[in-house]
């Protein structure tokens, strides 16, 4: 009986949310083959693991959460860029911007969408560059290449240049390679990284 009642606090005092966070922290950091549920549960402070088995069956179902909460809000927060700024540049800054500021606060986010391998792990999950957020994306390429503000050359070709800076100057930071903040770099990559799409 008191097992059960110290369960029953335990299944109160974790959310789901924090157990999705401490799996995000191990999935980036120790690697999600080598992440037990054991090693998530201690990360959270719990006895054992019941707690989790409360919220999910398995470390796949809190993956695929992960990765649904993460790409819809990179889709929300595209939304919300392209209302505010018209011109294909000022979305793509935008983008850029808030990818900086997530891989300052929060590296995790940034580790999963940029260094994870997902498909090793998430078969059956969307490649990145398919998900809604992307796609937006790319709709802002070729709304670039239209207008006249980006080459005229394959759209794909565009993403790969673009991120391609981006994505590096990211990686980088988050593996030490580059020693300050990434705000530090948001200026020079942004810059980089435009001056390889933009029609002259």
């Amino acid at each position: 009986m008191d097992q059960e009642i110290e369960e029953s606090i335990q299944v109160k005092a974790v959310t789901k949310d924090e157990i999705l966070l401490a799996a995000l922290k191990l999935f980036t950091s120790k690697g999600y083959f080598k992440t037990s549920l054991t090693d998530i549960a201690e990360l959270l402070g719990l006895q054992n693991t019941s707690t989790i088995y409360h919220h999910f069956k398995d470390k796949q179902m809190m993956a695929t959460e992960i990765y649904i909460n993460i790409f819809d809000s990179l889709s929300i927060s595209i939304d919300e860029i392209r209302r505010k700024n018209q011109r294909s540049s000022e979305q793509l800054k935008s983008i850029t911007e808030l990818l900086f500021r997530l891989t300052d606060e929060a590296p995790d986010v940034i580790r999963f969408l940029f260094v994870l391998k997902l498909d090793e792990f998430l078969p059956d999950e969307k490649p990145a560059l398919e998900t809604a957020a992307f796609v937006k994306v790319f709709k802002i390429i070729q709304s670039g290449i239209r207008n006249g503000e980006i080459r005229d050359i394959d759209p794909q070709l565009i993403n790969a240049y673009f991120f391609g800076v981006i994505t590096h100057t990211l990686c980088s930071v988050l593996t030490g390679v580059l020693s300050k903040k990434a705000d530090a770099y948001l200026n020079q990559s942004w810059s980089a990284a435009w001056q390889t799409i933009a029609k002259r």
